[in-house]
C-alpha cells in the first residue's frame, strides 16, 4: 500500500512543480485561496501594480511632507518655548547682572581700596618730613583707604584712640556699601532659579493638563510646548544664576581681603603721622 501511495503521489507532485515554475516564468501568482476565471490573472497582475503605486504616492507624500517640514530654529525655538513674559523677565534678570559685574569689577579693583600709590606717595613726603603734604594728598584721594585714613587725621587731634575709632567707623560705612552693591548679584543668583522652577511647574502642569483633557492619547507634538517651557525656563533660570554666584564668592574674598589690608595699612600710616 505504502509504495502504491508512492508512486501514485510522485506524478501529481512533479505535476504541481512544472505548473508553479510554469507560472513563475510567465509571471503570474499561483491561485492558490480560490479559483479564478479567466480574468483573474489580469485582476491579479492589476492589483499589485495599483497598489504598488498607492504605496508609492503614499511614500513620496510622505517624504514631500518630512522634507518640507524645516527644523526650528534653536533661537525661535527658545524663544517660542519661554513666551514674552519669561523671556523679558530673564533678559532684565541678565542685563542687570551684567551690569552689576562691572561696576563691582570696577569697584574691586585695589587702586579703588587700596592704592599703591598713594601708600609710596605718602611714605615719601613722610620721609621727607613734610606732614602736611602727605596729609593733603591723603585728603584729596577718594580711595577706600584715603577716606579711612583722611577721618582718622581729623580726629588724631583728639588722640590716638579717637582717630582709629573715626577710621573704623568710616571703613565699616565704605564695607557696607561694597557688600551692599556685592549682596545684589546674590539676590540675583537666587531668584533666577526660582523663576526658572516656577516655569518648570507651569510647564509640567500644562503638560498633564493637555493630557487629561484630550479624548485620547496625545500626540508628541502637543506635549512638547509645555515641555519645552519646563526645560527652557529652567535652563535659562541656571545659565543667569551660576555665574553670578560664582562672581559674586570672587569678589566677595577679593573684597575682603583688601578692606583687611586697608585696617592694617591705615593702621601704620596713623602711628606714622603721630609721631
Amino acid at each position: 500500500l505504502l509504495a502504491l501511495t508512492l508512486s501514485a503521489g510522485l506524478p501529481n507532485s512533479a505535476a504541481a512543480q512544472d505548473e508553479a515554475a510554469l507560472r513563475a516564468e510567465m509571471g503570474d501568482e499561483p491561485a492558490a485561496v480560490e479559483p479564478a476565471d479567466a480574468g483573474a490573472p489580469a485582476v491579479n497582475g492589476a492589483v499589485p501594480a495599483a497598489g504598488a503605486a498607492a504605496g508609492n504616492g503614499a511614500g513620496n507624500g510622505a517624504t514631500e511632507d518630512t522634507s518640507s517640514k524645516a527644523p526650528k530654529n534653536m533661537l525661535a525655538w527658545t524663544f517660542e518655548a519661554l513666551g514674552i513674559s519669561y523671556t523679558a523677565l530673564f533678559l532684565a534678570l541678565s542685563i542687570t547682572l551684567l551690569t552689576l559685574i562691572v561696576m563691582n569689577l570696577i569697584a574691586a579693583r585695589r587702586d579703588n581700596i587700596c592704592p599703591p600709590d598713594l601708600v609710596e606717595g605718602v611714605e615719601q613726603h613722610l620721609v621727607a618730613g613734610d606732614r602736611q603734604a602727605a596729609a593733603e594728598m591723603i585728603r584729596t584721594d577718594d580711595s577706600f583707604l584715603g577716606q579711612v585714613v583722611s577721618a582718622g587725621l581729623g580726629k588724631l587731634d583728639r588722640g590716638y584712640d579717637h582717630a582709629v575709632e573715626a577710621m573704623q567707623e568710616v571703613g565699616e560705612e565704605e564695607t557696607m556699601k561694597m557688600e551692599h552693591n556685592l549682596s545684589y548679584m546674590a539676590l540675583i543668583g537666587n531668584i533666577s532659579p526660582m523663576v526658572g522652577l516656577f516655569g518648570t511647574v507651569q510647564g509640567m502642569i500644562g503638560a498633564f493638563r493637555t493630557i487629561a483633557n484630550s479624548p485620547t492619547t496625545p500626540k508628541p507634538s502637543e506635549l512638547a510646548g509645555n515641555i519645552s517651557t519646563a526645560l527652557f525656563t529652567t535652563l535659562a533660570g541656571l545659565a543667569i544664576a551660576i555665574p553670578a554666584i560664582a562672581v559674586y564668592n570672587i569678589l566677595r574674598n577679593r573684597v575682603q581681603r583688601l578692606t583687611m589690608q586697608v585696617g592694617i595699612t591705615s593702621e601704620e600710616l596713623l602711628e606714622r603721622f603721630q609721631k
